[in-house]
């Protein structure tokens, strides 16, 4: 079997990796996702004579067995219909089942365990008409097939996994300087709540926060309470911004965007300390609930490339850090802009990792929906790039004829307040000039508040369902 990791890149870089039985597929796992998947499972779709590496869906397995047929049904049809939206629908599928042992269980416990559920998967794909090669089972250390009659490769009691960086896989990933950062749960506990005493200070400034920003929403006059509560957010959200870009936070905090071809540097637990103590809870209390507005969302969708992108990525990942009980729902804004920015700067791992605690946290938020349904498809951010760039350029170029418009207006204003009173005309003949002058104003201003293109998240939408096939929608998700 053939894996290519950077297909998507162009064939000057391509690399190919040949795999060699379930042991070389047990250690290329971690590779594949770009992390070590903790109580997941994970289909592979096989392409071509060879089996070469295509789309690949992961969920975490469900706790209870009555959803396992469901859910089998549920990933096998989301990895299929995904391929075959990219031209070619699998010839294959390897299945993979990542769950530790639970307290007095053995690895080989944990496999028997969960072989209903191989079995599901199993016969999920086949309806489908699509064989799976393989089923692999890892849990403490080792890996276990469900397919592979043979004893003397596949033993009862499991084989352990190669050490770090000694497999094929290892090498060529370490020349072509592919990372591996950690498990799973490590990297969605860099984005949830710690559960420390400040919880209470935070749950208190949440509370005051929604007490005065929710009724400006709902209960302002029409458009102004909701316009003011965007414009507070994404000035204090500016602020910000700028305080995590000081050249002092640098290399702090989520992942950096690769410069040049060098390594991504990881931030730490250390290091995520250090960004949660530059923002107070009351400022993350204004930004989470000021977030929940979908176009104001949008709008800090924008800072997403550059020093803005590495910034705002470390924002949004405290301010997820600091939706606490019960405001684990709010979190889901935050965490979408997160896995947005991630997918941008190209660091898709990180983006699946956080767009899936945002679904985690609210299952019908349609931005995550949307997002992440692009990123494991395969397909190129550029495309929101470009909208979301004209959306501003658009915003802006308004901004500024509609002060250029208020400049030509002020002069002649002054000038006829200065006129002598034995100058004047009769009000009727005085008034027509300049009630046409302040109309031609009025207007030139209107067209240019009217030419903003519908809103960042209408782009989103459209973009969205361009690329995926899914309809808009008017949610104020």
């Amino acid at each position: 079997m053939n894996t290519n990791p950077h297909e998507s890149r162009g064939p000057s870089e391509t690399q190919h990796i040949t795999l060699r039985g379930p042991a070389e597929l047990a250690d290329a796992l971690p590779f594949m996702l770009g992390f070590h998947p903790n109580d997941s499972v994970v289909l592979v779709a096989l392409h071509g004579e060879h089996g070469r590496f295509g789309g690949r869906v992961r969920l975490g397995i469900p706790r209870s067995p009555q959803e396992w047929p469901s859910t089998a049904e549920h990933l096998a049809e989301c990895l299929v219909d995904g391929c075959a939206r990219r031209g070619t629908r699998p010839d294959g599928i390897v299945v993979f089942l990542c769950q530790d042992p639970e307290p007095g269980e053995t690895g080989r416990r944990t496999m028997e365990r969960l072989r209903p559920f191989a079995q599901r998967l199993r016969t999920a794909c086949g309806e489908l008409d699509i064989p799976v090669y393989e089923v692999l089972c890892i849990s403490d250390g080792l890996y276990f097939s469900y397919c592979c009659p043979d004893t003397r490769c596949c033993p009862p009691d499991g084989t352990p996994l190669a050490l770090t960086g000694t497999s094929v896989m290892a090498a060529s990933a370490a020349y072509a300087g592919i990372q591996v950062r950690g498990s799973l749960r490590e990297m969605q506990a860099r984005l949830k709540p710690r559960e420390t005493p400040g919880d209470d200070r935070q749950r208190t400034a949440l509370n005051a926060a929604a007490a005065v920003i929710v009724p400006k929403i709902l209960d302002g006059p029409p458009g102004q309470g909701r316009e003011e509560v965007r414009e507070t957010t994404l000035k204090l959200a500016r602020e910000m911004l700028r305080r995590f870009g000081r050249p002092s936070a640098e290399g702090e905090g989520l992942e950096r965007t690769p410069v040049a071809g060098l390594p991504r540097r990881t931030g730490t637990a250390e290091s995520d300390a250090a960004d949660d103590a530059r923002i107070t809870p009351d400022e993350a209390a204004a930004l989470i609930l000021g977030l929940q507005d979908r176009e104001t969302r949008d709008r800090a969708a924008e800072w997403m490339e550059g020093r803005d992108a590495r910034a705002a990525l470390r924002l949004w990942g405290a301010l997820a850090r600091r939706c606490v009980a019960p405001y684990g729902e709010h979190a889901a804004a935050p965490l979408t802009l997160a896995g947005w920015v991630a997918w941008s700067t190209g660091d898709e791992p990180a983006a699946r990792v956080a767009l899936g605690l945002a679904l985690e946290a609210d299952p019908q938020y349609v931005f995550a929906r949307l997002l992440h349904q692009a990123c494991n498809e395969g397909l190129d951010p550029e495309s929101l790039r470009s909208c979301l760039r004209a959306e501003r350029e658009g915003r802006e170029a308004a901004a500024a004829k509609a002060r250029r418009g208020a400049r030509r207006v002020r002069p002649g204003a002054r000038a006829r307040a200065a006129q002598p009173l034995k100058r004047s005309a009769p009000a009727g003949k005085r008034s027509g000039p300049a009630g046409r002058k302040s109309g031609q104003a009025e207007n030139g201003i209107g067209a240019a508040g009217s030419a903003r293109p519908g809103g960042a998240g209408r782009v989103f939408r459209d973009a969205g369902a361009r690329r995926s096939g899914q309809r808009g929608t008017r949610s104020g998700r």
